[in-house]
């Protein structure tokens, strides 16, 4: 594939109107495009239009791109994810008849019960300051990160029984600031 500097002086060259430098850019991005409208849409028919599509917004559009220091890349997978996104949502979904659709209630919490949850992770947040920073930490990965004993004895460069004796030590700890 061509350089990021041979790329943006292809599109500055497209918008120009110059054939020549569209075929180079096709012949230097069109695997990679390809490849992005195919994930999007799982479809090859699909995705060959899509891309069809996306070449032809370049040839438009290319006036618009802007070279600021990213990837001219990221303006073209932009395009081509877009243009997929698109043609996905433009399929027409089977119309169903609204008593067949289940009911689909939102399985998150309620917004009392993550007013709760915030308000005990504070608090949760707060007890853990309270202990020492390493066995917080070990806390931390151990039981929110399930970092195994045998990896947190390496880390600390402990050992494992040392380990164990800090977790549980800090896990009373907690308990009895929880409990305050």
């Amino acid at each position: 594939m061509s350089g990021i500097d041979d790329i943006e002086e292809m599109i500055v060259q497209v918008s120009l109107g110059n054939r020549a430098a569209f075929s180079s850019l096709y012949d230097a991005t069109s695997a990679k495009l390809f490849g992005v409208c195919l994930r999007v849409l799982k479809d090859r028919a699909e995705a060959e239009e899509t891309l069809q599509d996306v070449f032809l917004r370049v040839w438009q559009k290319a006036s618009l791109y802007r070279a600021n220091g990213y990837s001219p890349m990221t303006w073209l997978i932009t395009l081509a994810r877009n243009a997929a996104i698109d043609r996905l949502r433009a399929r027409k979904a089977p119309a169903v008849d609204i008593d067949e659709v289940p009911d689909l209630r939102d399985a998150g919490p309620t917004p009392e019960a993550a007013a709760i949850a915030s308000s005990e992770r504070a608090r949760l947040d707060g007890c853990l300051e309270e202990l020492e920073a390493d066995r917080s930490d070990a806390v931390r990965r151990a039981y929110l990160d399930a970092e195994s004993y045998k990896a947190l004895a390496a880390r600390y460069d402990v050992p494992l029984n040392t380990v164990r004796t800090w977790l549980r030590r800090s896990l009373l700890k907690l308990r009895e600031c929880l409990t305050r």
